[in-house]
């Protein structure tokens, strides 16, 4: 199957005299030669590159979300710590889709904040992600092409590591204490995210990926 190539034509301006005596010197002529050279770039390059930056802002967003939420738990205790949630990790992940010039989002069916339900493209990832779950099946990163290719849908699977995550998302009265549910409940009355145990799928990072600006880091 032969390969769809991007040319991309890069000018640099060309800076001469007016003075027809004055030459322009040899290094100067190969420099903007070179410099308006076409460059090629095949679809799978531009996939593998999307794929790889993808990778690089969902382990940022985790591990600042998370390095976030366990100060919180050592400041405030956990029952506070679901409050900072509500409040600091949207504009958190923001800051980061702006940083990037990406739209970065946490798509769950077990969600907690309605923000996090997911669209049609996602919903349908989700299904993939859930059902590989279910089976034994190692959940992979994907790349999908939204919107004739101009933008591409990072997603990977977000699952429960460890005996943390269930302080807020374990089973009631077992793994969440009373304090921490009356706090969810207050600030989540539509919660979906309980009765969790470790290894189960939480839902997974959604990054939209402008394929522009893929091509800019190549």
């Amino acid at each position: 199957m032969m390969k769809k190539i991007i040319y991309i034509s890069i000018i640099l301006p060309f800076v001469f005299s007016c003075n027809s005596n004055e030459k322009i010197s040899k290094d100067i002529f190969e420099e903007v030669n070179k410099s308006m050279e076409v460059k090629k770039l095949s679809e799978v390059e531009i996939l593998d590159e999307a794929m790889a930056w993808g990778e690089e802002i969902s382990s940022e967003a985790q591990n600042q979300l998370i390095s976030a939420l366990q100060k919180a738990i050592e400041e405030k205790g956990i029952s506070e710590a679901v409050e900072y949630c509500n409040i600091e990790a949207i504009p958190m992940v923001q800051e980061l889709s702006t940083k990037h010039k990406v739209t970065i989002k946490r798509a769950s069916f077990a969600y907690r904040n309605p923000t996090d339900k997911p669209s049609e493209d996602e919903a349908a990832i989700l299904d993939a992600y859930a059902y590989n779950a279910e089976n034994d099946i190692k959940n992979e990163p994907n790349i999908q092409k939204l919107e004739n290719g101009e933008i591409l849908l990072y997603t990977k699977a977000i699952q429960i590591p460890n005996s943390f995550c269930l302080n807020c998302h374990g089973k009631e009265g077992i793994d969440i204490s009373e304090e921490t549910l009356g706090k969810i409940d207050r600030l989540y009355p539509d919660d979906k995210a309980k009765g969790h145990k470790i290894g189960d799928l939480r839902g997974m990072w959604s990054i939209k990926i402008p394929k522009s600006e893929v091509i800019k880091r190549l």
